[in-house]
C-alpha cells in the first residue's frame, strides 16, 4: 500500500521560512519524479519538482525562495520555503510520479498572514 504523508505545514508571517516535508512508503522511491504542487480555488500549480536523476525545477514565481531536494535513503521529498509571500498561501500536495503511476498526499494548508 502506497502512503504519501506531508508535514511542516501552518501559519507563516510574510517573509518568514517554512519547510514541507513529504514521506512516501510502498514505492520504489528512487525511480520516481517527486514534486510538490500548490492549490488555491480554481488554481493548481506545479511548484517544484525533483527527477530521479538528480535534477530540480521550480516554479518561476518560487525561483530564489524554494529550495526541493529529496532524500532516497529515508524516502522523503523537502521543500524549504524563504522569503514567503501571501500569495504563497495554498494547500501543498506532495505527488510521486513514475510512468503511469501516480500517488497524491492529503495535502498540507500553508497561510501567510501577519
Amino acid at each position: 500500500q502506497v502512503q504519501v504523508v506531508e508535514s511542516g505545514g501552518g501559519l507563516v508571517q510574510p517573509g518568514g521560512s517554512l519547510r514541507l516535508s513529504c514521506a512516501v512508503s510502498g514505492i520504489t522511491f528512487r525511480m520516481y519524479t517527486l514534486d510538490w504542487y500548490r492549490q488555491v480555488p480554481g488554481k493548481r500549480e506545479l511548484v517544484a519538482s525533483s527527477g530521479s536523476k538528480g535534477d530540480t525545477n521550480l516554479a518561476d514565481s518560487v525561483k530564489g525562495r524554494y529550495t526541493i531536494w529529496r532524500d532516497n535513503a529515508r524516502n522523503t521529498v523537502h521543500l524549504q520555503m524563504d522569503k514567503i509571500q501571501p500569495e504563497d498561501t495554498a494547500v501543498y500536495f506532495c505527488h510521486a510520479k513514475f510512468g503511469d503511476l501516480e500517488y497524491w498526499g492529503q495535502g498540507i494548508q500553508v497561510t501567510v498572514s501577519s
